[in-house]
């Protein structure tokens, strides 16, 4: 017979004094990295204002509030997220459970005939027996098993609360792209027109003898361009508008917005607060530590599986017959109750316990990269943010000027040369310039509101961790 290994024969020596120790193995706990305290794009007269969860309200469009108020009742991804967080807390309920005792009842009937040499019996057993039955929770398993149970359930809260806030600011830039689109497409309708009008004075003056052909042929080619111009801003307007409609949770078809221009939108002062505050404010960065809380949980419950498990049964009621055990048998009805405990403990396994708990601190170590990741990713995405926003208000005064300066040019070239005293290069390079210019002021202010929606995204659209927590 083979001798049993000393490291289980150990084992099985200190099984008395861990039973009536009554320790239990504990999650590790999770300690964010140490954070920087503050961030370098930041302003350092900014007056700080507190990001709510209707942050897009800052923009002053009720057609907006109105799209995200749809986007929240109609979105599929947001409904087939609400659907996981409710899987996860069901499966949090019923880890849980196996903490608690287990009661029932129930009944059985069996009725026993028989003949042998010229003799017949019978018999009919029967039991009405309430049951119950309860694990000892000695090293803390069946706690740490539910704890990341809770834990994987908070985070699909958080992660619910990821697409809620990717839905919210996909919305508020395609709706601004939409108007984007709108304004570009009025542009393009009056520089078409404008372009007509040149064309016609061109082939008047062509046919009295003061414009050259090029000249006529030159301006034609600007107003071919400008008019294929056209469908394809039209094509992507559509696009623009079909996906918003998919984002508020509508069919594409007959959807569309109203015609404002972007000037008219606000711009919500927003401002980053502490670096440190992330780890409240931004669901991917809470996500990721519940989902290594889930992990630590884990390991203590693989480690708690090494240790021998304790079961408690018991059934009474009343049956007939009233003792029915393997020696003694105690004919007649009566109660009957009926104690047990069990206790087992696996001594060869073929290291499969062992290779579990393996298993699991790798993953712990994993998901602990993970979470550290997730802080510096959402402090690269806030500082980005920063420094886009101050790029792009370093360009406001260039931007307007360039569009003043370009609008007035173009305007003194054309009645110049309207009334004969203008040449025509200098009024195709006025008109090149005001078109240009037109287009890039319109994808100034669309850059720049979308930039406030990626800081506000970055900041967690004013979601905080505490929902959860309480939850």
């Amino acid at each position: 017979m083979r001798a049993v290994r000393a490291p289980s024969l150990r084992r099985l020596l200190l099984l008395p004094g861990l039973l009536l120790s009554g320790c239990a193995f504990t999650p590790a706990a999770v300690t964010p990295p140490p954070m920087p305290g503050a961030f370098e794009a930041a302003a350092d007269d900014a007056v700080a204002q507190p990001l709510n969860t209707d942050w897009y309200h800052g923009f002053g469009s009720a057609e907006l509030d109105a799209l995200e108020a749809q986007a929240a009742q109609g979105n599929l991804d947001l409904a087939a997220a609400e659907a996981r967080v409710r899987q996860a807390d069901a499966a949090a309920r019923l880890a849980g459970g196996a903490i608690l005792p287990q009661v029932g009842v129930g009944g059985s009937a069996a009725n026993y005939r028989g003949s042998a040499q010229g003799a017949t019996a019978h018999e009919t057993d029967w039991s009405a027996l309430a049951s119950a039955s309860y694990e000892v929770d000695f090293w803390g398993k069946l706690r740490a098993t539910a704890g990341s149970a809770r834990a994987t359930a908070a985070g699909l809260r958080a992660e619910r609360a990821i697409v809620a806030l990717t839905v919210s600011s996909g919305v508020a830039v395609a709706y601004f792209q939409v108007l984007g689109l709108h304004e570009q497409i009025a542009d393009a309708q009056a520089t078409l027109a404008a372009m007509r009008v040149t064309l016609a004075v061109i082939e008047a003056r062509y046919v009295a003898g003061a414009a050259t052909a090029v000249e006529q042929a030159t301006q034609r080619a600007a107003v071919a361009a400008a008019e294929l111009t056209l469908p394809e801003l039209q094509v992507q307007e559509r696009a623009a508008l079909g996906a918003l409609a998919v984002l508020v949770g509508r069919d594409p078809e007959g959807f569309h917005v109203g015609e404002r221009e972007l000037e008219t939108l606000r711009e919500p002062a927003v401002t980053p607060g502490l670096p440190a505050e992330l780890l409240l404010r931004r669901p991917d960065i809470a996500a990721a530590e519940f989902s290594l809380r889930a992990a630590n949980a884990d390991v203590a419950a693989a480690r708690a599986a090494l240790f021998p498990a304790l079961s408690l049964t018991a059934n009474g009621g009343l049956q007939n017959p009233a003792v029915q055990a393997a020696v003694i048998t105690l004919s007649g009805t009566g109660p009957s109750l009926t104690v047990g405990a069990a206790l087992t403990q696996a001594i060869f396994d073929g290291g499969r316990h062992g290779a579990l708990r393996a298993e699991a601190e790798a993953r712990a170590q994993e998901l602990l990269a993970n979470y550290r990741a997730a802080i510096r990713a959402g402090l690269l995405d806030v500082e980005t943010a920063l420094d886009l926003l101050q790029q792009l208000r370093s360009q406001e005064h260039s931007q307007r000027e360039n569009l003043v300066q370009s609008e007035a040019a173009y305007e003194g070239a054309r009645l110049r040369y309207h009334e004969g005293s203008g040449d025509y290069l200098t009024l195709l390079d006025a008109q090149r310039a005001w078109v240009a210019a037109r287009a890039g002021m319109s994808r100034y202010r669309l850059s720049r509101l979308s930039a406030l929606v990626n800081l506000c995204k970055a900041l967690g659209g004013g979601w905080t961790s505490a929902a959860v927590a309480r939850r």
